[in-house]
C-alpha cells in the first residue's frame, strides 16, 4: 500500500511539516494514530474543514487511525486564529449538540468501525477539571511568551486586543496533544495551515516533557487565485449541512470555480486518481468543472442529491422551469426588485441588490430589469417565473401570495 505521506504530498495537501523524513518513515508503518481537532462553534462543518477531513480519509485508507478531537473545552475559550474579535462563549449543551452533528458529517469520510476505526474524544473531559496552579507549573513553564507573541495567530490580534482567556488557547491545544500522546500513543497532529503555530507548540511540548518524537503537519487552505479564502457565498459560508447550504448551491459553487483552481480542487476535494484528473483536464475545462462539482457534492450529500443538483443546473441554463431549482417566497407581486433579490438569497442586502440591477445583471424571465425600484408586477403577472442573476445563477421563483 502506498505511503500516506507520499499520497498527501502528490495531491498537494502538505503545506508545512516537521521532520518530514522521520514522519514519512513513521507513516510507512500501519495503524499510526493521528489527530485533528474541530471546535464545535457552529452546528455544521463548513468547506474550510473539508481539506483536513479529506486528508484524514486518505490516511485512514492507508491503514492509520484517526482521532477526531471535538473541542468541547477549547470551544469555551475560542481560538483567536484568523479573527479580528473574540468569539462568543458557548454553553455546554450547545457544544455537545454541535459535536454530535460534527460526528454525523465526518462519518461520510472516515469510518468509525473496523480495524483502524476513527475515535472521537472531547477535550472537555480533561480540560474542565484542570487544577490551574498545577497546569501553570507543569505545562505553562515550558512556553515562551516571546515565542507565543511572535506566532501569527496572536500577532494579528494584538492591534485589536487579545484577551488573556484567548492567550491560554495555545497552551490548551498543546495539552490536548500531550494527553492524546499519553492515552493513545498519538505522535502526530494534523490541521489547516492556520493552525501551524498551535500544532507546533504541542509537538514541542511532547518532545520536551516525554523526550519522544512528535510531529506537526498542516494542509493547504482552500484559496482563490487572489489569496482569499474560498467558500464564501451570498448567504455566507459554504456549509456541509444542506439546511444551511442546499446541494444545488453547493454544486453551483464548484461548477463556477476559477479555471486555474480546477486541478487543485480535484486533487484536494475528490478521490479521483491523478491519471483520471489529467485526462479530464486535457478536455474541455467546463466538463472538468462539472465533474468536480458532482464529485464533491456526492461526497457531501450523496450521489442521488448530487445528480439532482446537476440536473437542476442543466435545467436552469436551458430555461426548463419544471426541473430548475425553486425558491418559494411569501409576498405579493408588487414586491420591489431589490427586496425580491434579498428574499431569494441572491443578494445579501438591498444595497447589493441595487448594484446588481444598476450593473444590468438581473432579469425576470428574458427581460432585463432596467430600473432599481421596479415593481415585480410590471415584469410578470404570474406568481411563477425565472429570476436570472448574471450568467450563472438562474432560479425558478414561486410567490406564495397571502
Amino acid at each position: 500500500m502506498k505511503n500516506a505521506f507520499d499520497t498527501l504530498m502528490e495531491r498537494g495537501f502538505i503545506k508545512q511539516v516537521t521532520f518530514p523524513d522521520e514522519l514519512r518513515a513513521l507513516l510507512g508503518e500501519k495503524g499510526v494514530p493521528f489527530y485533528c481537532g474541530f471546535d464545535p462553534t457552529a452546528d455544521s462543518l463548513h468547506i474550510g474543514h473539508y481539506i483536513p477531513v479529506m486528508a484524514m480519509a486518505h490516511m485512514q485508507r492507508a491503514g492509520h487511525t484517526p482521532i477526531v478531537l471535538v473541542g468541547g473545552g477549547t470551544a469555551m475559550v475560542g481560538d483567536p486564529s484568523n479573527r479580528n474579535d473574540m468569539r462568543n462563549l458557548m454553553d455546554k449543551e450547545t457544544i455537545k449538540r454541535n459535536a454530535d452533528l460534527f460526528k454525523m458529517q465526518l462519518s461520510k469520510f472516515v469510518s468509525f468501525d473496523g480495524k483502524n476505526a476513527a475515535i472521537v474524544v472531547d477535550n472537555a473531559d480533561w480540560l474542565t477539571n484542570l487544577n490551574y496552579i498545577d497546569f501553570l507549573r507543569d505545562i505553562g513553564s515550558h512556553f515562551s511568551v516571546n515565542r507565543m507573541l511572535a506566532a501569527e495567530c496572536f500577532r494579528s490580534r494584538l492591534k485589536t486586543g487579545l484577551s488573556f482567556l484567548e492567550f491560554n488557547y495555545m497552551l490548551m491545544q498543546a495539552y490536548d496533544f500531550l494527553m492524546l500522546f499519553e492515552k493513545y500513543g498519538c505522535s502526530l497532529q494534523v490541521g489547516g495551515n492556520d493552525q501551524w503555530s498551535n500544532i507546533l507548540e504541542g509537538a514541542d511540548l511532547i518532545r520536551r516533557l516525554k523526550r519522544k518524537s512528535a510531529f506537526a503537519l498542516t494542509f493547504a487552505l482552500l484559496e482563490t487565485s487572489n489569496g482569499e479564502k474560498m467558500g464564501k457565498t451570498q448567504k455566507g459560508a459554504l456549509w456541509l449541512d444542506e439546511r444551511k447550504t442546499t446541494p444545488y448551491e453547493f454544486y453551483q459553487y464548484f461548477r463556477n470555480v476559477e479555471d486555474v483552481k480546477v486541478r487543485e480542487c480535484l486533487n484536494l476535494l475528490t478521490f479521483l486518481e491523478n491519471v483520471e484528473i489529467n485526462e479530464l483536464l486535457k478536455g474541455n475545462i467546463n466538463d472538468a468543472k462539472k465533474r468536480l462539482a458532482y464529485e464533491v457534492t456526492a461526497l457531501i450529500h450523496g450521489k442521488e442529491k448530487a445528480g439532482k443538483a446537476q440536473n437542476e443546473a442543466v435545467a436552469a441554463f436551458s430555461g426548463n422551469m419544471e426541473s430548475m431549482p425553486t425558491i418559494k417566497i411569501a409576498g405579493q407581486l408588487d414586491l420591489l426588485m431589490p427586496d425580491l433579490l434579498v428574499m431569494a438569497g441572491l443578494a445579501s442586502s438591498r444595497s447589493e441588490a441595487r448594484r446588481l440591477i444598476e450593473g444590468g445583471g438581473v432579469k425576470v424571465n428574458s427581460e432585463k430589469v432596467s430600473k432599481v425600484d421596479t415593481p415585480l408586477n410590471t415584469m410578470t403577472k404570474t406568481p411563477e417565473f425565472v429570476l436570472h442573476k448574471g450568467k450563472k445563477v438562474h432560479v425558478k421563483i414561486v410567490i406564495n401570495q397571502k
